[in-house]
């Protein structure tokens, strides 16, 4: 794994856990700590979004390998 792949995959893991968090509790620990009218929580998602992407790649790139 690369180095990009481990920081995307992070990224991914920290997303996951904020969505899990919102489903079950309701609470948006990004909005917590950032604010509501922020632009920082809109920039994390953007991350959380772009990092995912690059996973799908990723994913379909093992996929095709034969080992």
């Amino acid at each position: 794994m690369t180095l990009l792949q481990k920081i995307c995959l992070c990224i991914t893991i920290i997303g996951g856990i904020t969505w899990g968090l919102i489903g079950l509790l309701d609470f948006n620990i990004i909005e917590a700590i950032f604010g509501v009218d922020s632009m920082i929580p809109r920039v994390i998602y953007s991350l959380v979004g772009l990092a995912s992407l690059i996973n799908i790649g990723i994913l379909l790139m093992d996929l095709d390998r034969h080992d």
